[in-house]
């Protein structure tokens, strides 16, 4: 299974220090080396860094260690892949549009069949379970909210709802984020740190 790692502040922080340790469970202290990336929300942009190699010898993950991007949500994954080969159109986190900001998901699980045949806009580019199910949840908001995002509370409750429909086919946990909020879903184990300044 893949790994999530996400961060939601007040202020805008630098996720160095838990990224260094996430960064090695990928290829070095544990299994999951078939591709990494990192999504940085600042204002209304995203900073997407994504590579098919393990994290533990991405020189892009030297990169991102070093360049101390500041952010008020970050989401970052490494793969081990379960449904599509190693390949960077099958790396997490996946982006999108959605009324007129980014969409960032990342997914923990795996999911047996589950093939949504969506009319929407939102089509994956490669062959997994988990982009498969991101445009799924994107084109279900979209039907439903045609013109604009709803309420935070219509937007948890539709998310949730999906979600459940989604994770009756297998181990469905992820991130999302569109800048403003960051949601976890989780069928499983939910571990987190919450850290005060």
């Amino acid at each position: 299974m893949c790994q999530l790692l996400g961060m939601n502040c007040n202020v805008p922080t630098d996720i160095c220090f838990s990224f260094e340790g996430f960064r090695a469970r990928g290829g070095r202290t544990d299994l999951h080396s078939d591709g990494w990336g990192i999504a940085f929300f600042e204002d209304q942009g995203c900073r997407l860094f994504l590579d098919d190699k393990a994290s533990a010898e991405s020189a892009i993950a030297e990169l991102v260690r070093d360049y101390p991007i500041r952010s008020l949500n970050v989401i970052a994954h490494i793969r081990k892949a379960t449904h599509g080969h190693v390949a960077l159109q099958n790396t997490h986190p996946f982006q999108r549009e959605l009324w007129g900001r980014y969409w960032v998901f990342a997914h923990n699980g795996e999911l047996k069949d589950f093939t949504p045949t969506d009319k929407g806009r939102f089509r994956p580019v490669g062959d997994t379970d988990s982009e498969a199910a991101f445009c799924h949840i994107l084109n279900t908001l979209q039907q439903h909210y045609p013109q604009q995002q709803p309420t935070p509370v219509k937007l948890l409750k539709s998310l949730r709802k999906i979600s459940n429909d989604i994770a009756r086919h297998g181990m469905f946990n992820f991130l999302l984020s569109n800048g403003e909020l960051l949601l976890a879903y989780c069928a499983t184990d939910l571990n987190y740190v919450l850290r005060k300044a």
